[in-house]
C-alpha cells in the first residue's frame, strides 16, 4: 500500500498516457477492404499520371518515354542484382543487344518494329543464360568483373560486324520505318505519342511479370539465395537453376528496354549509347530507386533522366557532372536503402500490411484447445 510519502505513486494515481502516444501503426490485412481501397487509390493515381503524360508536349512526353524505357532496363537489372544478389556492371550490353536486334531486323530485314520486341527478348534471354553460367562458380566482385568484361567487349563486338550493324559508323533507322502500325490509330507525325503509350504499356507488363515472379515460389528461392546460399541449398533450392534463370530473365527484360530505346532514338551507335557508362547509369538508377523493390526502378529511371537535365541548367560540362554527383551522394546519404526503401520505412510507421489469417479447411470446426488432452482412443 502506498502512502503520501512514497516517491512513486501507485498505478491508479499515475497520469493517464494519451492514446495518441500509445497507439502504434495501423495493421491492415492483405485482401481486406482497407487494403483493396489502398490498391484502388494507388491505381487511380497511377492512371491519372499516365493520362496526364499523354497530354503533354512532344519534348516532355519524350522525357517520360525515356523514363519508361530506362525503368524497364533497370527492372531487368533488379531481378539479378536486387533479388538474387548477382552484381552486374555490364548490363549495358543487354540493353545494346536488344537495341541492335531491333535495328538490324528493321533496317536489314524490314521487320515491323513492334515484331522485333519478342525477338530481342528471346535473344537476350539466351545470352543472359550464357553470361550467367560463371555465376555458378564465382560471386561478388569476381562476378562483377565478368559482367564488366561483357559490357566493355560489346561495342567492340558490334564493330566487327560492319555489314550487319554498321560498325563504328553506327546504324540509322529511317523515320518511315518507325511508322506506328495502322491498327494503333496513330500517324507517322504522332510517332512520339505512340512510343509513349507503347513504352508505358510495356512497363506495366514488365512490372506485373516481376510482381508475380517475386510473389511466387521462385521469388522466395531468389531471396533465399541472396541471403544465404548454403541455407538455401539445404532447404532444397536449386542454386544453379535459380542463378542462371535469374540472369536470363534479367537480360531478357533489359533487352526489351533496349528494343524500345532503338525505336525512340532511331540512331544506334555502340560507342556512344551502349558503353560501360550506360551500365553504370543503370546501376546508379537501381541504387537510387532501391534494390529489391517494385517501384525502385521507376524512381531510379526518373532520377537518371531528370537529374542530369536539371543539373545541366545550373552548370555546364564538368560542372553539371559534379552537381549530379552531389545530388546522387545526397540521395544515398539520406536514404541508404534507396528512395523507395526509405519511403517504405516511413510508411510502415503508420500502416503495416500483414497476411490474411488462414481459414480452416473444415468449416464450423472449433479450434482445438492446446491444453486439453484428447480422449482415450481418439486419434490426434
Amino acid at each position: 500500500m502506498s502512502t503520501d510519502l512514497d516517491p512513486t505513486p501507485s498505478a491508479a494515481q499515475e497520469p493517464a498516457t494519451p492514446a495518441s502516444t500509445r497507439r502504434g501503426p495501423k495493421v491492415v490485412e492483405r485482401g481486406s477492404r482497407a487494403h483493396l481501397v489502398m490498391i484502388g487509390a494507388s491505381a487511380l493515381v497511377a492512371l491519372a499520371v499516365i493520362v496526364w503524360g499523354g497530354q503533354l508536349g512532344t519534348f516532355e512526353q519524350g522525357q517520360l518515354t525515356r523514363v519508361a524505357v530506362f525503368a524497364i532496363a533497370i527492372a531487368g537489372l533488379n531481378v539479378a542484382t536486387g533479388y538474387v544478389g548477382l552484381l552486374s556492371v555490364g548490363h549495358s550490353a543487354f540493353f545494346g543487344l536488344g537495341a541492335y536486334t531491333t535495328g538490324v531486323l528493321v533496317v536489314r530485314y524490314e521487320w515491323s518494329p513492334l515484331a522485333t520486341i519478342p525477338a530481342a527478348l528471346l535473344l537476350c534471354l539466351v545470352v543472359g543464360f550464357l553470361v550467367g553460367l560463371p555465376a555458378l562458380r564465382i560471386r561478388g566482385l569476381y562476378l562483377a568483373m565478368v559482367t564488366l568484361a561483357f559490357g566493355v567487349a560489346f561495342p567492340e563486338i558490334i564493330g566487327q560486324f560492319e555489314g550487319l550493324t554498321g560498325g563504328s559508323e553506327g546504324m540509322t533507322i529511317r523515320r518511315q520505318q518507325l511508322r506506328p502500325p495502322e491498327w494503333s490509330g496513330f500517324t507517322l507525325g504522332e510517332r512520339a505519342e505512340w512510343l509513349y503509350w507503347l513504352s508505358v504499356v510495356m512497363l506495366l507488363l514488365v512490372m506485373l511479370v516481376i510482381h508475380n515472379l517475386v510473389k511466387g515460389r521462385y521469388g522466395m528461392a531468389m531471396i533465399a539465395v541472396r541471403e544465404n546460399e548454403i541455407a538455401a541449398s539445404a532447404s532444397g533450392v536449386n542454386i544453379a537453376v535459380t542463378k542462371t534463370a535469374a540472369f536470363g530473365v534479367s537480360g531478357a527484360i533489359t533487352g526489351v528496354g533496349g528494343s524500345l530505346f532503338a525505336m525512340y532514338i532511331g540512331s544506334l551507335f555502340a560507342e556512344g549509347s551502349f558503353t560501360l557508362l550506360a551500365g553504370i547509369t543503370l546501376l546508379i538508377g537501381l541504387v537510387i530507386g532501391g534494390e529489391a523493390t517494385r517501384m525502385g526502378p521507376l524512381v531510379g529511371a526518373a532520377a537518371v533522366v531528370f537529374l542530369p537535365y536539371y543539373t545541366s541548367e545550373l552548370g555546364s560540362g564538368q560542372g553539371a557532372a559534379v552537381l549530379f554527383a552531389i545530388a546522387l551522394i545526397a540521395v544515398i546519404f539520406v536514404a541508404p536503402a534507396g528512395v523507395v526503401g526509405g519511403i517504405t520505412k516511413l510508411v510502415r510507421r503508420v500502416v503495416v500490411l500483414v497476411p490474411a489469417p488462414r481459414v480452416s479447411a473444415q468449416r464450423g470446426s472449433a479450434p482445438r484447445d492446446p491444453g486439453r488432452r484428447p480422449k482415450k482412443g481418439a486419434t490426434g
